[in-house]
């Protein structure tokens, strides 16, 4: 079923169902990005472990040239 078939469908509805419709569809978007802003602090192991030998100020240093040198 292409988008357009699926609108000619959704527009056939009463309008209390099309209402149904999108408060379906509004749950469903809300439902997915609180799925997707849900991190477990674990995930994050191991990110920085090249970073442990490095001295702090150099890191910012460097990050500070990176920053400079962007076109």
């Amino acid at each position: 079923m292409t988008l357009e078939m699926l609108v000619q469908e959704i527009k056939a509805l009463p309008i209390e169902q099309r209402k149904q419709l999108v408060m379906v569809i509004l749950d469903s978007l809300t439902a997915d990005q609180e799925e997707q802003k849900l991190h477990n602090a674990l995930e994050f192991r191991g990110v920085g472990a090249h970073l442990r030998d490095m001295d702090a100020q150099e890191y910012v240093n460097e990050l500070r040239r990176e920053w400079d040198d962007r076109p």
